[in-house]
């Protein structure tokens, strides 16, 4: 583009009549209106850089998550939370139910437990995940969660690396499911219910429930973190969530 322009110019000082100077000022109309060369200082929303922003929705992120998990990942960050307490599988419930009639409803509850023991386990493990996934936001999805809603980066995250975090975080509550005792536990309860007379089989995935739930936990208090750090000056911790958040 720069070549044409330069050698129209050219033409015009060799050749100055009206046909070239017509032909130069289409032209250069034409490159004004529709030529749009991105860099990484153009400016966007709030008069911000490219980079500045992504950077910015990095950082929340970043933050955000460390504050989740040092949250939840304590003991009973989940169980002792209402908002995430990881309940019996819908299929354990009425176990659970008939065991009460019998007085040995324990069984159950140790098992429900186990369960939120083993996500508390599990979840610091997200971070690293998290921040990797996040390092890779490109220009188009800064733009968009920019200007979304308040969970809008939580969304993001949810969409693009849900599948890498479940291949991470399962492995990581099987095995502690093992660690606590909620599979021997789960084992001997079903034991217990299947000496019981006339009672329907009773399947379960403890494995994909404890994972499934204990990844609905992180992203509902990331969300919240998110939301956070946009409308609240207060957990603008870093400079340049002041600067991004701040406008």
């Amino acid at each position: 583009m720069h070549f044409i322009i330069l050698t129209l110019l050219a033409l015009f000082a060799f050749n100055q009549n009206a046909q070239a100077l017509d032909l130069l000022n289409t032209l250069k109309k034409t490159v004004e209106e529709n030529v749009n060369l991105p860099t990484s200082t153009t400016s966007l929303a709030g008069g911000l850089s490219q980079s500045q922003i992504i950077e910015g929705l990095q950082e929340a992120l970043k933050v955000g998550t460390q504050n989740v998990v040092s949250q939840i990942g304590a003991a009973d960050g989940y169980n002792a939370d209402p908002q995430i307490h990881i309940p019996l599988p819908d299929e354990l419930k009425q176990v659970q139910n008939l065991l009460k009639k019998f007085g040995l409803s324990a069984m159950a509850d140790d098992v429900e437990l186990k369960l939120n023991r083993a996500a508390e386990q599990a979840a610091p493990q997200a971070k690293e995940i998290i921040w990797n996934a996040i390092s890779n936001m490109n220009m188009e999805d800064a733009q968009a969660i920019y200007k979304g809603p308040k969970d809008a980066a939580t969304q993001y995250f949810k969409k693009v690396a849900s599948s890498d975090l479940q291949n991470i975080i399962s492995p990581i509550a099987e095995n502690s499911l093992k660690d606590v005792g909620a599979l021997s536990a789960y084992d001997s309860l079903i034991g217990q219910y299947k000496s019981m007379p006339f009672v329907p089989d009773v399947k379960a995935n403890l494995v994909n429930h404890t994972t499934e739930l204990a990844m609905e936990g992180i992203f509902h208090y990331l969300a919240q973190e998110e939301a956070a750090i946009r409308e609240n000056p207060a957990k603008r911790t870093t400079e340049i969530l002041k600067t991004v958040f701040g406008k």
